[in-house]
């Protein structure tokens, strides 16, 4: 032990004691197994050491690595990886007995059938697999399965500690408690087939691989960790390009070259760009399909098909070295991590939002929760204490929430009865309250008589509502005319004492066409804004200092005009950043124009003051189903389109 220095106990067995100990030579916490010795055989030991020797040939990203074994006072002592983020049984009881998401459930299950087939390419059986031995990383998303063979090694011992006959019968009689109908009935089959009492009806593993259930989350796990850096090198189980960003894809996800059809594509991709990311980066997806996502100052959030709030985070810092996993790209570390918001049980989130440094949810029941920094009062909850966890807006109990919005430091939140509630820092009127204090807690926002709010924005000092006909009312600051508020005809300049600065209340906007076409789609940056009419025509409108107003020019006008280079084009979706703007066709094509610098643009450009195609990393035809900007960042996310029918 003269290379080791003990740490702490971390667990005790029936066959010795494990220690947390430091590896004195690279400073790299280790696990060592302290296995008392004293009855076994000279020959027991022997084989004990020999075994250990085998199992250091096991060399997976999803098995626990075995470093080095020695006899030292009468143990035998094995030297092994740490997995710092525990065992799946602590994961599963952390929970308080809730039934995990099914994609969470395939995410883990495949990792631990790829580490079977490596196991059991070299003819070793592990016949002690249960939650107690697979292990998690500490992000909780890589499996890892340890404690091989130890049990055929002190066999001989080990019938004086585990209670044999009860563990045999209840196997025999094939008796487990039902399988929720949450689960897939392809899930529950798959789970049926595997405990059936009759060995020729359970499939192989290789059959199991095969499955749809599991190839779909396989190709996901690839792409989800494949830029995750291991410390071995491990040869690619199978040819593999889906971490890679490739040139021969056209936009909307045709391609240009053969594609295989073997192998469906992900649910859903969710692409970033922006903030030093100078072309679109597929971020790692859990194996779940995201439907909805939300940027702030420093978020990147999304909701799954199934309702859970799904976070990237940039990984903590030394998270980078070694070598990769099968099938993976090389690259210097993974730019982002993702991973699911904890805490979440029984929660079924429909919405998100974010602003800066924090988050406002809404789940199907109407209940808004929100979490992160608590300045300004932005999280409606009567103070300005942080909170880490999300929390329910409980002035907002009474009512049913169908939307939320955030903006920088304030909130906007619509019922299903049309009642508009507003929150947080309130300067320039950007609550719409007609004063320019600020809340801690939701007010109710007066609106104008006749109006019926069905959608709410919120940009960096200001709001806006689309109404049931598609009007649009705005209030906060309308400086250089970004909410369009000025009272003008068409090809008409204000004069200066009638440009208006800012509303503290909602207010019909005043600039034609805005005033006259309904809007489909609004978005507000920190000084320009774009709307979507209903006939796909963009408009944009305030200020176009780096050309975010998409006309070629850097014109002072205060008044909207039409994007130029979209002719032609029908659009569907809209959002502004701090100085560009990235807009949706009908045909899910993807355009960016303005400012360039530190990729706002999603590719290689410097400011580009007319649209230009953003190319996404898709093999397949996708459809766009969302898209956030915020600051110098996008969140973007596609599905992809099967011929299968999509559940609602």
């Amino acid at each position: 032990m003269e290379k080791y220095e003990r740490i702490r106990v971390v667990g005790r067995g029936a066959f010795g004691i494990v220690h947390l100990c430091l590896r004195k030579a690279d400073q790299k916490l280790v696990i060592i197994k302290q296995i008392p010795v004293e009855q076994m055989t000279k020959e027991e030991r022997q084989a004990a050491q020999n075994e250990c020797q085998v199992l250091k040939l096991l060399n997976h990203p999803n098995v626990i690595e075995y470093y080095e074994n020695f006899l030292e006072d009468k143990a035998l002592m094995i030297a092994m990886e740490y997995a710092p983020g525990g065992t799946l049984a602590e994961f599963i009881q952390k929970r308080c007995n809730s039934l995990l998401e099914e994609e969470t459930i395939l995410h883990f299950f495949v990792q631990i059938l790829l580490a079977l087939h490596h196991v059991h390419t070299h003819l070793i059986l592990h016949r002690d697999l249960k939650t107690q031995n697979i292990l998690l990383d500490k992000h909780r998303m890589v499996v890892k399965i340890g404690d091989f063979g130890i049990s055929k090694i002190l066999s001989s011992k080990s019938k004086a500690y585990t209670n044999l006959p009860a563990l045999v019968l209840k196997i025999m009689s094939g008796t487990f408690a039902p399988i929720s109908d949450r689960y897939s009935p392809e899930l529950r089959q798959l789970v049926l087939s595997l405990l059936s009492l009759e060995p020729a009806q359970r499939p192989p593993l290789s059959h199991i691989m095969a499955q749809p259930l599991c190839i779909r989350a396989l190709l996901n796990l690839h792409t989800d960790v494949g830029s995750v850096r291991m410390r071995r090198a491990e040869k690619s189980v199978a040819p593999s390009n889906t971490g890679s960003r490739t040139t021969s894809v056209r936009c909307r996800g045709i391609p240009r070259g053969p594609v295989r059809p073997a192998i469906p594509p992900p649910l859903s991709s969710v692409y970033a760009w922006g903030g030093g990311l100078g072309t679109p980066l597929r971020l790692p997806m859990l194996n779940t399909e995201v439907v909805q996502v939300a940027a702030g100052r420093t978020q990147k959030a999304g909701v799954t098909r199934s309702g859970r709030l799904i976070l990237w985070e940039a990984p903590p810092l030394g998270a980078g070295g070694g070598s990769l996993l099968p099938g993976a790209v090389e690259q210097p570390q993974p730019q982002f991590i993702s991973r699911f918001l904890e805490g979440q049980s029984g929660v079924t989130i429909k919405h998100v939002a974010c602003g800066d440094f924090f988050t406002a949810c809404l789940t199907d029941r109407g209940i808004i929760m929100t979490f992160g920094s608590g300045s300004n009062g932005c999280l409606g909850h009567g103070s300005l204490t942080d909170i880490s966890q999300p929390t329910i807006v409980e002035a907002l109990l009474g009512y049913e929430m169908v939307q939320v919005a955030c903006g920088a430091s304030h909130v906007l939140a619509l019922s299903t009865e049309r009642e508009l509630f507003a929150w947080g820092r309130g300067d320039s009127g950007r609550l719409g309250l007609g004063t320019r204090e600020s809340h801690s807690c939701p007010q109710q926002v007066p609106m104008p008589p006749g109006q019926e709010a069905q959608r709410v924005v919120c940009g960096i000092d200001s709001s806006m509502i689309l109404t049931v006909p598609g009007q649009a009312l705005a209030c906060g600051s309308n400086r250089f005319n970004k909410l369009g508020l000025d009272h003008l005809s068409l090809g008409e300049e204000p004069v200066p004492h009638q440009q208006v600065e800012e509303a503290l209340s909602f207010t019909l906007l005043g600039s034609a066409p805005l005033d006259q076409e309904p809007l489909l789609s609004i978005d507000l940056g920190t000084a320009h804004s774009a709307a979507v009419t209903a006939s796909g025509d963009c408009y944009t409108f305030g200020s176009n200092q780096h050309g975010q107003l998409g006309t070629n020019t850097r014109r002072g006008s205060r008044a909207p005009c039409k994007v130029q280079g979209l002719e032609g084009i029908k659009m569907a979706m809209v959002a502004c950043g701090d100085a560009f703007t990235v807009a949706i066709g009908a045909e899910s094509e993807v355009y960016s124009w303005g400012k360039g610098a530190r990729g706002r643009l999603g590719r290689r450009d410097e400011d580009a003051g007319l649209p230009r195609p953003v190319q996404l990393d898709e093999t397949h035809p996708y459809t766009v189903t969302s898209v956030s900007c915020c600051h110098g960042n996008t969140l973007l996310a596609v599905r992809s389109v099967t011929d299968e029918p999509v559940p609602p």
